[in-house]
């Protein structure tokens, strides 16, 4: 998953984030967790074309409070904690299930 800052911005808490290789399943999943953040006033992201398999990602911290390529790495260690819960609970269930039916 490549990652690159779109040029033209000086401000460190405003970047639009381009992300090669992914589409709405990280944008959308990255920005619910993101936004959720106290210090974040605007997460948002584009596919700027179907046939692009890119994304833009858009993080604008409120002033002062920090830089949005902090948030970015915070948002996707916070997304991968979630994953691996969820993984952790459907192996969990699906034991209980194949115990219980004797499948």
């Amino acid at each position: 998953m490549p990652v690159a800052q779109l040029a033209g911005n000086t401000d460190e808490g405003s970047r639009t984030f381009v992300i090669d290789g992914e589409g709405h399943t990280l944008g959308n999943a990255l920005r619910t967790i993101i936004v959720c953040y106290p210090d974040v006033e605007f997460c948002g992201y584009t596919v700027p074309h179907p046939a692009e398999n890119k994304i833009n990602f858009r993080i604008q911290m409120m002033t002062g409070k920090g830089k949005a390529i902090d948030a970015l790495k915070r948002g996707l260690s916070d997304l991968a904690t979630v994953c691996d819960v969820m993984l952790q609970k459907f192996d969990n269930d699906l034991e209980s299930y194949k115990e219980h039916y004797k499948v």
